[in-house]
């Protein structure tokens, strides 16, 4: 590991002195810089079942939180543990800089993580810890060889639009055991293509890294003119998935200001971006990529405002 690794910052240097050796890259692996956007994305689905006021005090409150924390650190932690076995990047990746060398265990701690976490999944309701069972096994197909889809242009892509985009709200949802009906089913197939749109933009940053390690990914077949021209469209499409759920409950006119807001948030990161792509530099590119980030955040927002009040 490098020296740049273990002192990164403040926080990284008291954490390798509070856990001794490569104790600490453990965590590091795990991203838990990606835990609050993870944790929220799944709580969206938990709470446009059960309502916000009862998500807070109600009776499925402790499934709820069971659920969210098997999908937050060990589906999702395990996942990207797994993914860092077998990238072994020295450049920045999604949520975590000057990433250390993988540990001597990682391999086997990360497939703990997901099996422990499919065997917690059976003590929630049978739509939870069937979605887990998809996850867990889309997760291996992601990162590990010979599949490594990871490195396959066009179904990593197709992965991560139904195992973040849609599984992930689906999960919180399932964890209070309603049936899903077909409006809030329209809402979560909406953030499907939503992270189809914000997908591209995390490897627009990582060309380079990407080609020295052989990796086809989907930005790089495409290009960075039609990777953003893919992200713009998916946006599009994303929020006339939410119009038509909106329009099946009969939104309100402030619930439809928030839709509005949340699709002019989008635009106003990605429509610039593809006017100055050329001049950006990769650090500009990787901005780019935590403000279309703060974009998916204020959606979130708006369609809990929209559905679940």
């Amino acid at each position: 590991m490098s020296a740049g690794a273990r002192t990164f910052n403040a926080w990284r240097r008291a954490g390798y002195r509070v856990f001794p050796g490569d104790s600490f890259s453990y965590l590091l692996h795990l991203r838990p810089a990606e835990w609050p956007i993870m944790a929220a994305h799944t709580a969206l689905g938990f709470i446009l079942a059960v309502g916000l006021v009862p998500a807070l005090h109600g009776q499925q409150l402790g499934a709820g939180l069971r659920g969210l924390l098997i999908w937050v650190a060990l589906l999702n932690g395990g996942t990207l543990a797994l993914n860092s076995v077998f990238d072994r990047d020295e450049g920045d990746i999604g949520y975590l800089r000057a990433p250390p060398a993988p540990p001597t265990h990682l391999l086997a701690f990360s497939l703990g993580l997901l099996v422990a976490g499919q065997l917690l999944a059976f003590t929630l309701p049978a739509g939870y810890r069937t979605a887990f069972a998809v996850c867990f096994a889309m997760s291996l197909a992601y990162s590990v060889p010979p599949l490594r889809f990871k490195a396959v242009a066009g179904v990593d892509w197709v992965i991560n639009m139904w195992g973040f985009g849609t599984f992930t709200p689906y999960a919180g949802w399932a964890a209070s055991g309603r049936p899903l009906d077909l409006t809030h089913g329209l809402v979560l197939l909406g953030f499907c293509p939503l992270f189809a749109s914000l997908y591209p933009l995390t490897q627009i940053y990582q060309f380079e890294e990407d080609r020295r390690r052989g990796d086809r990914t989907l930005a790089l077949i495409l290009g960075m003119r039609a990777s953003l021209i893919v992200a713009i469209a998916a946006a599009l499409i994303a929020f006339a998935c939410f119009a038509a759920a909106a329009l099946r409950r009969g939104a309100q006119a402030w619930q439809w200001a928030g839709i509005a807001i949340a699709l002019a948030g989008w635009l106003l990161v990605l429509v610039p971006w593809y006017r100055r792509r050329e001049a950006m530099t990769s650090a500009e590119h990787q901005r780019g990529f935590y403000a279309a980030l703060t974009a998916w955040a204020v959606t979130d927002v708006a369609v809990l405002a929209a559905f679940a009040l």
